[in-house]
């Protein structure tokens, strides 16, 4: 250790020294160590099964490292639960939120304390420290009635009633429009004026470099580097991560072709209480076009995206496949017609997480890809298509033959994605197609998706992430209340017209009025 780095972890809030854990087959931290200064928002850095989420998972108690050793505030540190990372003073807002629709906000934040107060006296202490932080929220309203961006919100205040010294927050912009993550800054920086320390996790290399003064880079569990992310490029740090020179996806010449799925008039009543009706949706895709859709989280994409693999069907409006109704087709139906959809949410409606790999490219292959003859499943062919998705997308697995559930977020999304892609559809609608992906895994995602365009298919994608769809889409239209706007060509949008648009601007007069 230089002196340089001794002085920094004897001053540090939190400090990592040697922490290794591993689980059978793989070591997910290897000696892995660096310090988190007071005040500090320190970034980590890493492709998905890079170790961020064990790492941090130790530091909030969840898992006990099998070597190595954390100091916090000067003390050793080895919380055996959550409960005792918290009352240490360390708090983490997770990407995935853990709320129950049908309570109130504060119902909800009461279940997350050890001695929750009276609740009109929380419902006051939520008021005051929303509305200090910047991040108002009425305390009576109820979860489900509330945007992703509010429901984040309800997270983050949730922690801060802690008085926290560490707050850990993973991917905290994935369901955020441009103006929110604009609000979240600011009180990230309040909080960071105030002393608190916060652990960054998350793929977008711009926010890391606008936000962050520091990052730690993991690969393959190891710790690569540690730097300061305003002194680097969002490319070097990429490349960083994954140890090679980072490919940009590559838009390839083509013409676009006849229209392939055409959708007038489509409506849909919510699917449940806290649902998103679909109110008179009518789209166009041509064969060779990427037409993206972007909106804050809640706003419909979920229930577009059933309404287009016919999980629902529609009472009202129709769905074209080229010159073929399908608005009563279900969803086998529609894959055999070649209209394919990869939903948002991977493990659990994407794929069966105690399946197989195999098991899983035969749930939506078994008839395109011929691997099922009356009634009876030809595993080896099973098994084949399994093993071709998995090297064709650089699907990081032991073998086809482990449940779904043991792949990390990202190389689950990678099969998934390849698993539709490799079937050769006339259209294929995305949701979300690198939520929570590393840059690598993204680029590759996202240039998959272009080579497909340019063999002729239409390509659909529904995506809160704009850099994205600014980046590989032809087109661009907005989803607001469950309301498309008008498509409008993608070249020269900014991000303040996105933003408009989003927020319910449905045309571009609107928009840049």
């Amino acid at each position: 250790m230089t002196t340089e780095d001794s002085t920094a972890h004897s001053t540090a809030l939190l400090t990592l020294e040697g922490l290794t854990k591993a689980y059978p087959g793989v070591v997910a931290n290897d000696d892995v160590s660096f310090a988190i200064q007071p005040g500090e928002v320190h970034a980590l850095l890493g492709e998905n099964g890079a170790g961020k989420s064990t790492l941090v998972k130790m530091i909030y108690g969840l898992v006990a490292p099998d070597a190595g050793r954390m100091i916090f505030k000067g003390a050793p540190y080895a919380p055996a639960e959550p409960r005792a990372a918290r009352a240490a003073g360390v708090a983490m807002v997770f990407q995935h939120f853990s709320l129950f629709e049908a309570l109130s906000v504060a119902e909800n934040i009461a279940l997350g304390m050890e001695h929750p107060p009276r609740m009109r006296d929380l419902a006051a202490r939520i008021r005051d420290v929303s509305e200090a932080y910047g991040l108002p929220l009425d305390p009576f309203r109820v979860v489900g009635d509330l945007s992703a961006g509010e429901r984040q919100r309800v997270e983050i205040i949730r922690c801060l009633l802690q008085n926290p010294q560490l707050l850990i927050m993973d991917e905290p912009t994935s369901v955020l429009t441009p103006q929110e993550v604009d609000i979240l800054f600011k009180t990230l920086e309040k909080l960071k004026i105030e002393g608190t320390s916060i652990l960054y996790i998350s793929h977008k290399l711009e926010e890391i470099r606008r936000l962050c003064d520091a990052a730690t880079v993991l690969r393959l569990g190891k710790k690569i580097a540690t730097c300061n992310p305003q002194e680097e490029t969002a490319r070097a740090m990429a490349e960083m991560m994954v140890g090679t020179v980072l490919q940009v996806p590559e838009r390839k010449a083509h013409d676009e072709g006849p229209v392939a799925l055409s959708i007038r008039e489509l409506s849909l009543p919510a699917p449940s209480e806290f649902g998103t009706a679909l109110k008179d949706i009518s789209l166009e895709v041509r064969k060779g076009e990427v037409l993206g859709i972007g909106g804050v989280a809640g706003n419909g994409q979920d229930e577009l995206t059933a309404a287009l693999s016919g999980e629902q069907l529609s009472p009202s409006g129709s769905v074209f496949i080229r010159n073929d109704d399908l608005s009563t087709a279900g969803p086998a139906q529609r894959r055999a017609a070649g209209l394919l959809v990869a939903p948002e949410e991977r493990l659990g409606h994407a794929a069966a997480p105690a399946m197989s790999l195999i098991e899983n490219a035969l749930l939506t292959g078994r008839t395109r890809e011929g691997l099922a003859r009356s009634g009876l499943i030809n595993w080896t062919k099973s098994g084949s298509f399994a093993d071709a998705i998995i090297a064709r997308f650089d699907v990081r697995t032991p073998s086809a033959r482990v449940a779904a559930r043991s792949l990390s977020g990202g190389n689950l999304q990678k099969f998934v994605i390849g698993r539709e892609i490799m079937q050769r559809p006339d259209v294929l609608v995305v949701n979300q197609p690198t939520w929570g992906v590393d840059a690598s895994a993204a680029a590759a995602i996202r240039q998959a998706l272009l080579d497909l365009a340019a063999k002729g298919a239409a390509v659909v994608v529904i995506s809160q992430d704009l850099d994205e769809l600014m980046e590989i889409c032809d087109r661009f239209c907005a989803l607001n209340e469950g309301r498309l706007s008008a498509p409008v060509p993608a070249a020269g949008l900014t991000v303040e017209q996105i933003g408009l648009m989003l927020g319910g601007a449905h045309d571009m007069h609107e928009a840049t009025a």
